[in-house]
């Protein structure tokens, strides 16, 4: 029974190969979103549905967006290679001194809180976001997701889900 799950496990490699073309895939969103901030900035570029805004408002709206890309991307990243070291990898994650500390992943708990944690940082860029782009509209409504976002964060701080 020990060898079946033992053989089992490389089934994991479907989560791993596919969070890092997830993460690949979001890295060239990322700079695609970059790309179009600049071209809002140098060229005169206006997207539509966004001419109401200031062309600097839109650029950085754009850059916020790529931002949060690129956070998930490398939460993917992230994800992939803690999947590897939990249920592939036979080294203990103790002696693997080739990693960097942050990306270290010594329980599932850890995998959680970061996932949690870019949940939270997500929302606050979901955030920024329409705040930019109704800056001339706001309405009380819009308070909704900071609210979240606090509710979120205090959550994750009671369930201490990174203590090993």
């Amino acid at each position: 029974m020990k060898k079946t799950f033992s053989i089992f496990r490389y089934i994991s490699f479907i989560a791993i190969i596919s969070s890092l073309l997830g993460s690949l895939l979001l890295f060239f969103v990322g700079a695609w979103k970059t790309y179009i901030a600049i071209k809002i900035v140098l060229f005169d570029y206006i997207p539509i549905g966004k001419e109401h805004l200031h062309p600097a408002d839109s650029a950085t709206t754009y850059l916020l967006k790529a931002l949060d890309t690129f956070l998930i991307a490398l939460v993917l990243f992230i994800f992939a290679r803690g999947v590897y070291t939990l249920f592939i990898s036979n080294k203990n994650i103790i002696d693997n001194n080739d990693v960097l500390k942050w990306s270290r992943t010594p329980n599932i708990g850890h995998l959680k809180n970061v996932l949690a944690e870019v949940i939270i940082i997500i929302l606050f860029v979901i955030f920024l976001e329409i705040i930019f782009e109704n800056i001339d509209n706001l309405k009380w409504e819009f308070i909704i997701i900071p609210i979240s976002i606090l509710l979120l964060a205090l959550g994750l701080k009671f369930l201490r889900l990174d203590k090993e």
